[in-house]
């Protein structure tokens, strides 16, 4: 099993300078990758391309370039001159995003999802084997048959021969989606003793396209907060759980609380979305077992994390992303270090 670290969004707390430590640290351990995201705030592609120039080891991963915010040609383009930018070390990550972030930051409808990111992979893939855009499905149609554009193809190459792209996925119909058509899948809240539920819906993917998950990346994002004060720890990751399981999506559509629900906590997993929703936010934080948190995140003293690394090799991740918590940039090199020596 692979190490990663997720630095996320910018503006949380770290500057610039403190992001590109704990990259370079994480890199001078050996960690294989990092990972970085976006919202409505900085974007993941700049980032990428900054630590490009700046580590020459460690791959650089999207988790995730949004699908609304860039057309699948544009996301080729932008994956690509990555790639050349730091010698082959792109890992390209997409997703959906959620219909908040799509319909009232980018203008783009959310919907028809499954097929919209059958189509776009395809259409990525196409575009970065530099093959002409041509391409004529439900949601996507290139070149727009009542205009003046041609089938165009990339001009640049990545370095890649085959770049890996991962799909953003909770929900069982996109897993099995990224297990059809995607070379690895990014999901959040993960516990490894409910692995063997998850990997059904990937291995029902997978059946569909007539192939195995020999070579298929599990690679979770996972919170990290190495502690001897365990409930301390868990405390400090309390609003992170709360805004997923609480308030990422509707209360129709949340599949972050249906997750949860599905480990056994269904009746904790209502109260915490109908106290975040209700903008009782502190509230729904205290309202998440101790137990939950001990089984999606890492947390808690050193020999405790140890055992959680063992399960999650165990249930057949092959990358683990960890965002390591704490206030201050030597305290997140201090938990990288720590987790770099516990994993061996």
């Amino acid at each position: 099993m692979k190490l990663g670290v997720h630095i996320g969004y910018w503006g949380l707390g770290l500057t610039s300078a403190d992001q590109l430590a704990i990259v370079q640290e994480a890199e001078r351990l050996g960690y294989d990758s990092v990972w970085t995201a976006e919202a409505y705030g900085s974007d993941a592609a700049t980032v990428l391309g900054w630590l490009a120039g700046l580590t020459t080891t460690i791959k650089l991963g999207a988790a995730i370039f949004q699908m609304p915010g860039r057309s699948p040609a544009m996301t080729a383009m932008t994956a690509a001159t990555i790639d050349q930018l730091s010698g082959g070390r792109m890992l390209l990550g997409i997703g959906s995003s959620g219909p908040q972030v799509s319909e009232g930051w980018h203008g783009v409808r959310f919907g028809r999802q499954l097929q919209r990111t059958r189509e776009y992979v395809a259409v990525v893939r196409k575009a970065l084997a530099r093959e002409r855009l041509e391409f004529h499905g439900e949601t996507i149609d290139l070149p727009l048959p009542d205009g003046p554009g041609k089938a165009l193809k990339l001009t640049i190459a990545p370095v890649q021969d085959d770049m890996p792209i991962y799909l953003a996925a909770i929900g069982p119909k996109n897993t099995a989606l990224a297990g059809e058509i995607a070379d690895g899948w990014l999901p959040t809240l993960v516990a490894p003793e409910h692995m063997n539920v998850l990997r059904e819906n990937l291995e029902e993917g997978a059946a569909r396209a007539g192939r195995t998950l020999e070579n298929f990346d599990i690679a979770p994002t996972v919170q990290l907060n190495i502690s001897d004060d365990v409930e301390a720890a868990r405390d400090a990751l309390r609003p992170f759980i709360a805004l997923y399981v609480g308030g990422m999506g509707s209360r129709k559509q949340n599949f972050y609380n249906q997750i949860v629900r599905r480990y056994g906590y269904e009746d904790a997993a209502i109260r915490i979305q109908d106290l975040y929703l209700d903008g009782r936010k502190e509230e729904a934080a205290a309202a998440i077992p101790g137990e939950l948190i001990d089984q999606i995140a890492l947390v808690g003293p050193p020999e405790q994390v140890r055992e959680r690394l063992d399960a999650y090799r165990e249930a057949g991740v092959g990358t683990l992303g960890v965002s390591p918590f704490a206030f201050t940039r030597d305290d997140r090199l201090s938990q990288l270090r720590t987790l770099a020596e516990l994993a061996g």
